[in-house]
C-alpha cells in the first residue's frame, strides 16, 4: 500500500503580506493590473515550490484569489448581480472588485478638502463568515433572470501555470452544491439555478482534462452540514454528471463529520473522498467500514485551523493499520488558508511556547514525516518523531499552563453573577434619564482610521526610535482631536478611537496572562485585511486594568458621554488560537472574569456606556443543529458573565458584524445587553425581520454605513435605511450608527459618511 501528501491550498497572502500591499498599491492607483498580476504570479510560484520542496505529492492550483475563492466561483460562473452591469463574456477586474469592496464615483470635495465620493456607484455583494471560521466570503446573489455562462477562465490559466513551472497540480474547484447553498435567492431557490451551474463545471472539467489534469479536488464542505432530502439529491444529481466530465474527482468534505450524509457521499461517481479527522476523528471507523475498496481516501490528520504541533507517534498508531489495507493519501484537515505561512519567521517568539507550533510549512513537513513513516517504517524518521514526542510530553508539563488561582475564581462562580440586578424595562428608564439622548442617538462601533502616520508611530515605538512618553502624546494628540471632531459633527455618543489598539483582540491578549503573541503570524480575515490571531496556551487573568486610562482621559475632553469599549469574551477566543488540551468552554469563562474586572474598574472610573464587542459569537456556533445550545449556553453565560457586575443605571452595548442571526435571536436575546448594534447596511435591513418577529426587547443600533467598502454613503441613502429599519422596529429603539468600526478606512471616506449619519438621524427626529 502507497501514502502521498496533499495539501488542499496554501495561504494566499504571502509570507509577509505581498498580496495585502499589493491589493491596496492597486486599489490606491499606485498600481497598475499588470504590476498586480505579477505579484499575483510570484506568490502562486512560490507556494507550489514551497509545496513541492516540503513533499507534498498532491499540491493545489486554483486556490489562489485576488479576494475571495467563493467570489471567483461565482465570477466563473458568470453570477454577476444586475447593477454592475456586466455586459456578459469575460468578468473583468474592476468588476470583480466592485462585487467584492462596492463601486464609487468622485463628486467632489470632503469636508477637510480631500476628493470624496457619496451615493454614486453601487454597493458590493454581501459578506459573511465561511462557515464557523473567522473568513468573509462573498454571499453569490441569484435571481429569476440570473443567466450563468462560463465566464472567467482563471482555474485553467493557474494549472497551465503550474505546469509551465513543473508543478504536476490538482486543480482545485468549489462544488457547485456547496456554491449554490451558500448563496442567496432573490425570489428564487438558488438550487434551481444549479442544473446551469453545472453544465459549466463539466465544461471546466473537461477542459482540465484537456489539458492533462488526471485529478480534480472539489471542496464540498456543504456535505458536513444538516441537509434536506432535496439538497442531498442535488449532490447525486450534481456528480452523476461531474464524474464522467473528465479528470477523477477527490471530493473533500472539512469543518466536521459527513455524519447522516455519509450514505449520500459515499453513493457519489467519485475517484476520492477526503475527510475531516481533526474535527471529527470519530468518522474514520464509519468512512472505512462503508467506503468501497477502489475509493482513494484522504485524512485530513493535521489540524489546518490551529497552530499546534501535532503529536505525530500518537497519529502514526491510528494511522498504521489503515496504510496495511488500502492506499491513502495524508492531509490537512482543510485548506492552511486559516493558518500563518511559517513559524520560521518567528525569531522574538518565546522559544519554550515555539516549540509547540506548526505553522503552514511545518504542518506539511508534519505530513511529511508520516508519509514517510508509513511508507518506510518509523525507524527511518525516528528523530523528527523523538522531537515531536518530546515537545508534547513539554507541552503538557509546562507549569506556564496551569495557574490554580484562576481555577479556584472559577469554580466559585455562581448563577447570579451571569444576571442583571434588573430587567431591562427596569434598567432602560434609569439609563435614559442618566445619559439623555435624542431620538434616533447617533454613535460609532469604536475604531478610527489607523492611519499610516498612526502605524508609522507605533513601529517607530516598537523599534526604539521613539521612547514611551513621544509615543503616548502622539495617541493624546491623535484622540483629542478624533473626540474634538466627533463632537464638531454632533455625535451623540462618542468614542475615543483606539489609536493605542493594534486590533481588537491582540491589544487584550496583550495584557492578560496565558497569551502568546507573533510578528508574522499573519492570516486572511477578507481581501487586504489580515489578522494576527494571539495564541491562546494557558489559563487566562487580568493583571491590570487595561483600558481605564485611555477612557478617562477621552471623557476628560469632552461633556458627552464616552463609551468604554472592550472586546468580549466569546470574540478573543473565536479570534485566538485557542488551547486544544481543555474545553474552550473553560478557556471562555476565564476570559469572561477577566473582562468582568475591566467592565467593574471602568464603571467605578465614571463610564455610563460600556460596549462589549461579541463579533464572532455566530461565528462559532458549531455546524449542526444539535451541537447549538451547548454552545450556546457557555457563550451567552461567557457574555454575561462579563457584563452583568454593573449597577442598572450603566448601559452595556454589544456589536455583532456579517453574520446570519435569525436562527439564534433567542440566544442573543438571552445576552440582555441593553444596545445591540449589527451589519444591515448590505442586506437593506434584511436581518430586522427576524428580531421584528421574535419582538426583540431591547435597544437595536442597525448599521446604516458599510464600512467594508470605499464607496461614502448620502445622507438620503442612510435615511431610507432607516425608513426600512422603521418597518420593523419602533423609533423608540434604534439607533444611528456604522456597520462596523472604522480602522480600516480612510478619514476623506469616513468624514463624509459620518456627517451623512448624523443628517440622517437628524431627518428621522425631524420626520417623527
Amino acid at each position: 500500500m502507497t501514502v502521498t501528501v496533499a495539501t488542499l491550498g496554501f495561504p494566499r497572502i504571502g509570507a509577509r503580506r505581498e498580496l495585502k500591499f499589493a491589493l491596496e498599491r492597486h486599489w490606491s492607483g499606485q498600481d497598475d493590473t499588470a504590476a498586480l498580476h505579477a505579484t499575483a504570479a510570484t506568490l502562486r510560484g512560490t507556494a507550489w515550490a514551497c509545496q513541492r520542496d516540503l513533499g507534498a505529492d498532491h499540491i493545489p492550483a486554483g486556490d489562489f484569489s485576488l479576494y475571495d475563492h467563493v467570489l471567483d466561483t461565482s465570477v466563473m460562473l458568470g453570477a454577476v448581480p444586475a447593477r454592475y452591469a456586466h455586459p456578459g463574456g469575460p468578468v473583468d477586474l474592476s468588476t470583480y472588485f466592485a462585487m467584492a469592496r462596492g463601486a464609487t464615483a468622485e463628486v467632489g470635495a470632503g469636508p477637510d478638502g480631500a476628493a470624496c465620493c457619496a451615493g454614486a456607484g453601487h454597493t458590493a455583494q454581501e459578506m459573511t463568515k465561511w462557515f464557523d471560521t473567522n473568513y468573509h466570503y462573498m454571499v453569490p446573489e441569484l435571481t429569476a433572470d440570473t443567466m450563468l455562462a462560463l465566464s472567467s477562465t482563471r482555474i485553467l490559466d493557474d494549472y497551465r501555470e503550474a505546469r509551465a513551472q513543473g508543478i504536476a497540480a490538482r486543480p482545485v474547484l468549489l462544488g457547485p452544491v456547496t456554491w449554490a447553498l451558500l448563496a442567496k435567492g432573490h425570489g428564487v431557490d438558488p438550487l434551481d439555478h444549479l442544473d446551469a451551474a453545472v453544465a459549466i463545471y463539466a465544461d471546466v472539467l473537461a477542459q482540465l482534462a484537456a489539458l492533462g489534469a488526471d485529478w480534480v479536488q472539489i471542496d464540498e464542505p456543504g456535505l458536513v452540514l444538516d441537509l434536506t432530502d432535496a439538497q442531498r439529491d442535488a449532490f447525486t444529481r450534481s456528480y452523476a454528471r461531474l464524474a464522467g466530465a473528465g479528470p477523477k474527482l477527490m471530493l473533500a468534505t472539512y469543518f466536521g463529520a459527513i455524519g447522516d450524509n455519509l450514505d449520500c457521499a459515499l453513493a457519489l461517481p467519485v475517484a476520492g473522498l477526503h475527510i475531516d479527522l481533526v474535527r471529527a476523528p470519530e468518522q474514520l471507523e464509519s468512512v472505512l467500514a462503508a467506503a468501497r475498496p477502489d475509493l482513494l481516501l484522504s485524512l485530513g490528520i493535521i489540524d489546518g485551523r490551529n497552530v499546534w504541533r501535532a503529536d505525530l507517534e500518537r497519529l502514526l498508531d491510528r494511522l498504521e493499520p489503515v496504510a496495511a489495507t488500502r492506499d491513502l493519501i495524508l492531509a490537512p484537515s482543510c485548506s492552511l488558508l486559516h493558518t500563518p505561512v511559517d513559524l520560521a519567521l518567528e525569531t522574538a517568539l518565546d522559544p519554550e511556547i515555539a516549540q509547540w507550533l506548526a505553522f503552514a510549512v511545518q504542518k506539511i513537513a508534519e505530513l511529511d514525516v508520516l508519509k514517510r513513516a508509513l511508507n518506510h517504517g518509523r525507524a527511518a524518521v525516528g528523530d523528527a518523531l523523538a522531537a515531536s514526542t518530546a515537545a508534547a510530553a513539554a507541552r503538557a508539563a509546562s507549569p506556564r499552563i496551569h495557574d490554580a488561582a484562576v481555577a479556584a475564581r472559577l469554580a466559585a462562580v455562581t448563577p447570579d453573577q451571569a444576571r442583571r440586578t434588573s430587567d431591562f424595562a427596569i434598567r432602560q428608564p434609569l439609563q435614559a434619564a442618566r445619559l439623555n439622548l435624542p431620538a434616533f442617538p447617533t454613535t460609532t462601533i469604536g475604531s478610527f482610521p489607523q492611519t499610516p502616520g498612526v502605524r508609522h508611530a507605533r513601529a517607530q515605538f516598537m523599534r526604539g526610535e521613539i521612547d514611551a512618553a513621544a509615543y503616548e502624546g502622539f495617541l493624546r494628540t491623535e484622540t483629542a482631536e478624533t473626540v474634538h471632531w466627533q463632537e464638531s459633527i454632533g455625535l451623540d455618543v462618542l468614542v475615543h478611537g483606539e489609536f493605542e489598539r493594534n486590533d481588537m483582540v491582540q491589544y487584550f491578549g496583550e495584557r492578560l496572562s496565558g497569551f502568546a503573541f507573533t510578528r508574522s503570524a499573519w492570516v486572511q480575515s477578507y481581501g487586504s485585511r489580515c489578522v494576527r490571531p494571539p495564541i491562546l496556551y494557558g489559563d487566562v487573568a487580568r493583571p491590570a486594568p487595561m483600558t481605564v486610562d485611555w477612557w478617562a482621559y477621552a471623557q476628560g475632553l469632552t461633556e458627552r458621554p464616552m463609551k468604554g469599549m472592550l472586546t468580549g469574551p466569546v470574540t478573543i477566543l473565536n479570534w485566538s488560537f485557542v488551547r486544544d488540551d481543555q474545553p474552550r468552554a473553560v478557556s471562555c469563562r476565564q476570559i469572561a472574569l477577566a473582562i468582568r474586572d475591566e467592565v467593574i474598574d471602568l464603571e467605578a472610573a465614571g463610564a455610563k456606556l460600556i460596549q462589549i464587542d461579541e463579533a464572532a459569537l455566530r461565528e462559532g456556533l458549531p455546524l449542526r443543529r444539535r451541537d447549538w445550545a451547548a454552545y450556546l449556553d457557555w457563550a451567552v453565560e461567557s457574555f454575561r458573565l462579563s457584563a452583568s457586575g454593573v449597577r442598572d443605571e450603566t448601559q452595556i452595548h454589544t456589536h455583532m458584524c456579517y453574520s446570519e442571526f435569525n436562527d439564534i435571536l433567542p440566544a442573543i436575546g438571552a445576552m440582555d445587553a441593553d444596545v445591540i448594534s449589527i451589519e444591515t447596511a448590505r442586506s437593506q435591513m434584511e436581518l430586522l425581520e427576524g428580531f421584528a418577529d421574535y419582538r426583540y426587547p431591547n435597544d437595536i443600533g442597525p448599521g446604516v454605513y458599510d464600512i467594508h467598502a470605499p464607496r461614502v454613503p448620502a445622507a438620503d441613502e442612510m435615511v431610507a435605511l432607516l425608513r426600512l429599519a422603521l418597518a420593523h422596529l419602533p423609533a423608540g429603539q434604534i439607533w444611528v450608527n456604522p456597520d462596523c468600526g472604522l480602522k480600516t478606512r480612510k478619514w476623506p471616506e469616513v468624514r463624509p459618511a459620518l456627517i451623512a449619519l448624523v443628517a440622517a438621524a437628524r431627518t428621522l427626529r425631524a420626520a417623527a
